[in-house]
Formats: C-alpha cells, sequence, structure tokens
C-alpha cells in the first residue's frame, strides 16, 4: 500500500482518540501565545494545515477571536471533530500537498506536527508553497520531531496500524527556509513524554516572510 494512503487511513480511524489527548494538552502553550502576540493585525487569516480535531486552532480562538480561521487536513473524521470544535472557524478536507491550488493569502501559516508524515521532499515543497501563500511579513509556523532522517521508517500506533514516519533535520528546514524569503527564525525545543521512560524532542521553527521584491 502506498505510504501516504496508509497515513490518512490511520488518522481517520485515530480521531476520537487524538482528540481525547490533545486537545487540552498545554506543552506547546507558549509556542500558540508566540503566534498571537506576532500577528498584531485585527482580523489576522490563518491557515491551519494537518489541524486534525482543532485542537491549536481553539486555543489561539480562545486567545484571539477575532482571529480568521482556515482549517485543511485529510482525514475527514478530523474535519468533522475540527468543526464541531471550533464552529466560528472554517475547514476542508485537503491534502497538505496541494495548498499551492488554494486561492487565498494568509497572514499566518501553521503546520503542527504535519512534517513527520511527509518525506523531505514534500517538507521543501511545503515550505516553498506556504511562501507564496503567506502575505508579507507573514508568520510560518513548523513543529516536527527532530531526528536522523536516515531513521525514518514504519512505527505503529495505538491502533495496531503502521505509519511511515519521518525525522527531519533542523538544518534542512532552517536553510530551506532562508532559500523561500523567510527571516526572523527562531526554535524551540521541547520533550515529549512518550512514556515514563522515553522521551522525545519537538522543535518548533517559526519564520517571517520577508518583503516582497
Amino acid at each position: 500500500m502506498n505510504r501516504y494512503k496508509e497515513i490518512f487511513e490511520s488518522w481517520n480511524k485515530v480521531a476520537s482518540l487524538y482528540e481525547d489527548k490533545f486537545m487540552d494538552y498545554n506543552l506547546y502553550n507558549d509556542t500558540y501565545d508566540f503566534i498571537c502576540s506576532s500577528l498584531n493585525k485585527t482580523n489576522s487569516q490563518i491557515l491551519d494545515i494537518g489541524g486534525g480535531p482543532g485542537n491549536i486552532a481553539r486555543y489561539l480562538l480562545a486567545k484571539r477571536p477575532d482571529f480568521k480561521i482556515t482549517g485543511i487536513d485529510f482525514a475527514p473524521k478530523m474535519i468533522e471533530l475540527a468543526k464541531k470544535n471550533n464552529p466560528s472557524a472554517r475547514f476542508a478536507i485537503m491534502d497538505c500537498r496541494q495548498i499551492s491550488k488554494l486561492p487565498d493569502k494568509y497572514d499566518g501559516l501553521i503546520c503542527g506536527f504535519c512534517l513527520q508524515y511527509l518525506s523531505k521532499s514534500d517538507s521543501l515543497n511545503l515550505i516553498s508553497d506556504s511562501s507564496g501563500l503567506l502575505n508579507e511579513n507573514g508568520l510560518i509556523y513548523l513543529s516536527f520531531i527532530e531526528g536522523d532522517p536516515k531513521k525514518s521508517g514504519y512505527q505503529f500506533g495505538s491502533s495496531g496500524d503502521r505509519i511511515y514516519f519521518y525525522y527531519h533535520n533542523v538544518n534542512d528546514l532552517t536553510t530551506y527556509l532562508l532559500q523561500n524569503n523567510f527571516s526572523e527564525i527562531k526554535i524551540v525545543r521541547l520533550e515529549y513524554k512518550r512514556s515514563k521512560s522515553d522521551n522525545e524532542l519537538h522543535t518548533i521553527l517559526t519564520a517571517k516572510k520577508n518583503k516582497n521584491v
């Protein structure tokens, strides 16, 4: 089976489990607060890529109800939950590899833990596409699992389904951000406890879209 097809089907199965675990998870709240403080314009337009059940959208709207959020996800059940959790936002089923087809421009683009399910080439394409979608001085937010890309491979989730998991090198991503007209790059690293004895490094990259030249 195609790797991405397996991922799509697995996330559709575990949508409710993901909602139960992460809707109120607070490890990343300081980085979400950074989004709120960085987007000074009232009614900022935000694209939430791979937004799952709408956990990030809900946090942002609680802090900044003026935000105009559009969320996309490839799993229909995730979109159902996101609509339930954020009735004031807009959501649609969409593959994040197709965002270049979107007609609108945004002030902020959020990609929360989506890159670990995208190959290096597709992740770099997403950054390039994001640059084209953002307004001048727009903010990009990327969170991912930092690690040796050579160790990428299949992992098994709580549902028993296997998912191909991609590790990413932070230097590769920062270099590509610079090449695609981004600056003011900030890096935050947080320890996520997978279990009592197993910690994982979660990395958040933010950057601003440069003035168009």
